[in-house]
């Protein structure tokens, strides 16, 4: 009995113990419980409301170009810049408030307001005297589903007077800097203002922060051309911040992540290769409260610089050619029969790779205001104008003529004048006599390539008869001459290339014309391009301004790792026999080399040797001018082509002057400029070969980058000063 009561006594005690525990527990727990309710419920409701998490993608600078012998062409000159970025949830008249101040500390200039602009800022300032222009009548119609809503707001601006939208200058300047606080997107910084910020502004600014919300400061970019106008046109233009994406290509830019007041390339090499020069823009996850606020940031990714362009381009070469069409511009306008003359254009290129040394184009301008004369870029002109090129494409003909078996390489044809019932009289400059293949293209005969188009074409000629001929001459000649490049796009790396004009006529005196390079019209590069295909004996190349792409680094002296070469493409080879192209080749060497040659008063006696050819074209003036006269007026293009040495040719040209002269003879611009740029290419060679075997270095510093600094620093002090 005694032993059962003791063992009962234990039980009781245990329970408790366990009870008391739980209670302990359960009391911390609505302790707890209490605590995270009254005390910190608002904080977690707060936490709760964080409902949208929003990406920024941050712009970087644009990558740099340099030219082939590391020389910095494009830079990027850093900016003062006070930029906006607005909250998700700010209220107009919040971002009033703040360009109001802002105002204070800085001056906007005004030039951009509209007078849109002015309306909708008078109906945000004067609400009450907006809701006055509308009748009831007119809200009814809304309410009845007869009118919109926005057609509201259109009658509200329409009624709005002038008187009401006079601004004074402090009010005009708070629109202008409210208007680009409105143009930003949520979260997005906006540049406010990044031209000639003063020293000052930046200071006061920078000291009131606290009262200015959503304005900070930052450093933005601008392009920086350190050969000022040099080549400025193929290098291209670059959107500003206030444009940011063009209209026309907004949804492209879009769905590739970009934002819409992000800068982009407009033209040429910038547009061409904004995927590298952009860079990798720096992205940052927002997470906002219901109102709208940024409780938290995080850098997912950060931004790098672009890329940066290594071009073809010798920039020494390139000013050098530039000067020299200058001079010959001036000299020779100064002649009599000139008066059509005002451009002249040079391509230089390596033969064998594709790669563009020069792209030179130079316009004579007269403003129409001033009367006073001045020397244009137009580069362009290269690629975007097409002119018929004369005897320059000879080389194409004879080739054609092997390949179609209208001649053989040695054919003899007698050089007199043809004469084709029903047309003039047509022949060379000059009566040959029985002459070859080669002494044809060193003499420049247009009797040989008329014969040679004559059996082309199939045709048998009998003077004082008709000549006939099928039209699909015109075809085999013309596909034959697009091997070289001739009337067919180059696949130059810039947009907008033309491939020229082809005549549309088919009677036999054209196709003679077509044989000596009077009739279709081609481009300084599809030039360029036929006369390397023969210089590196038969490789069509696709010429290209960029040979390289590099990793970006900070230090303005030097280059990052290569990222990518741009490796030549041949774009087709020429269905001709090597011997063919051999036998051509011996021709142009005659026409610098052997005495009685077209050109070789200005290539025999140098220290190097050139092949060329040389190109007279009867044509009609087609520039600016043109519609100053009633009937089209006669003048003489005039053409070089060539390369050099003529053995293992490492560059190769075309020169060409349009309209160059009046009358049956004149100056020989075209032979001065290319006996003067070849020149200067074996006179930089030679001075570039001696630098070499002095320097031990093998480091790629960038030749100019510190005075490139130097001038940087000066155009920001004269900002500053203006």
């Amino acid at each position: 009995m005694n032993k059962k009561k003791k063992k009962k006594t234990h039980v009781p005690f245990r329970l408790n113990i366990l009870f008391f525990l739980v209670f302990v527990l359960f009391s911390a727990l609505i302790l707890r419980l209490g605590v995270v309710q009254i005390v910190y419920g608002d904080d977690y409701r707060r936490e709760i409301e964080r409902t949208e998490e929003v990406t920024v993608n941050n712009s970087v600078p644009r990558g740099k170009m340099y030219d082939r012998n590391l020389k910095l062409m494009v830079d990027n000159q850093p900016l003062d810049a006070i930029t906006y970025t607005r909250k998700q949830g700010t209220k107009q008249t919040e971002m009033v408030e703040t360009a109001e101040k802002l105002a204070k500390l800085i001056e906007k200039e005004t030039d951009k307001v509209t007078e849109r602009d002015k309306k909708d800022f008078w109906i945000l300032n004067n609400p009450k005297l907006a809701e006055k222009k509308i009748t009831d009548k007119e809200r009814k119609k809304v309410e009845e589903g007869e009118m919109e809503e926005s057609d509201l707001y259109k009658l509200q601006l329409d009624r709005i007077t002038d008187e009401e939208t006079k601004l004074s200058e402090n009010d005009l300047e708070v629109l202008a800097i409210y208007r680009e606080f409105a143009s930003g997107y949520a979260l997005t910084p906006q540049i406010v203002k990044n031209k000639k910020v003063t020293k000052e502004e930046f200071a006061k600014v920078s000291e009131n922060l606290d009262s200015l919300p959503g304005v900070d400061i930052s450093t933005d970019w601008d392009r920086f051309y350190t050969y000022n106008k040099t080549l400025k046109s193929v290098l291209g233009k670059v959107s500003s911040s206030e444009e940011g994406l063009p209209s026309e290509s907004l949804n492209y830019y879009l769905a590739r992540d970009y934002s819409r007041n992000d800068r982009v390339g407009k033209s040429y090499i910038e547009a061409q290769y904004e995927d590298i020069l952009q860079g990798q823009k720096a992205k940052v996850r927002n997470v906002t409260d219901k109102s709208g606020n940024v409780v938290d940031s995080e850098v997912i990714t950060e931004g790098s610089r672009g890329k940066d362009l290594i071009l073809t381009v010798d920039m020494d070469l390139q000013l050098a050619t530039e000067e020299i069409i200058e001079k010959q511009l001036i000299a020779k306008k100064k002649m009599g029969n000139t008066k059509f003359l005002d451009r002249a254009f040079v391509v230089m290129m390596d033969p064998d790779t594709g790669e563009v040394l020069t792209m030179a184009g130079k316009k004579y301008e007269k403003d129409p205001k001033t009367g006073k004369s001045s020397i244009e870029d137009f580069a362009l002109g290269n690629i975007t104008t097409s002119y018929t090129m004369g005897s320059a494409v000879k080389g194409a003909t004879v080739l054609t003529g092997y390949q179609q078996g209208a001649i053989q390489p040695g054919t003899y044809f007698y050089d007199t004048k043809l004469k084709i019932k029903g047309t003039k009289a047509k022949g060379s400059y000059s009566n040959f006599g029985n002459i070859n293949d080669l002494t044809a293209l060193k003499v420049s005969s247009n009797v040989y390539m008329f014969r040679t188009a004559i059996n082309i074409a199939g045709a048998h000629y009998v003077p004082n008869e008709p000549l006939n001929i099928s039209s699909s001459a015109f075809s085999t000649m013309r596909n034959s001459f697009a091997q070289f490049g001739l009337g067919v796009r180059t696949g130059i790396d810039l947009p907008n290339e033309m491939s020229g004009f082809k005549g549309s006529e088919t009677s036999p005196g054209k196709l003679l014309d077509l044989a000596i390079g009077q009739y279709d019209t081609y481009t300084p590069m599809q030039l360029a391009q036929y006369v390397s295909a023969i210089a590196n004996g038969g490789n069509r190349m696709k010429p290209h301004m960029v040979k390289e792409f590099r990793d970006p680094v900070d230090n303005n002296e030097e280059l990052g790792p290569v990222a990518e070469d741009v490796s030549p493409t041949v774009l087709n080879r020429l269905d001709m026999k090597d011997e063919w192209i051999e036998r051509v080749q011996s021709g142009f060497d005659k026409v610098a080399m052997e005495q009685g040659g077209t050109a070789y008063t200005y290539f025999g006696n140098k220290s190097y040797t050139v092949a060329a050819k040389t190109g007279t074209a009867e044509a009609f003036y087609d520039g600016p001018n043109r519609m100053n006269y009633s009937e089209p007026q006669e003048t003489m293009n005039i053409t070089l082509v060539g390369y050099a040495p003529a053995k293992n040719p490492e560059v190769a040209f075309a020169v060409v002057v349009p309209w160059a002269y009046q009358g049956h003879t004149g100056h020989s611009m075209s032979k001065e400029i290319g006996e003067e740029i070849m020149d200067t290419y074996f006179e930089l060679k030679k001075e570039r070969a001696k630098k070499e075997n002095t320097e031990t270095s093998t480091d790629l510093k960038v030749e100019n980058g510190k005075d490139v600094q130097k001038d940087q620093a000066e155009v920001r002090k004269s900002q500053e000063n203006e």
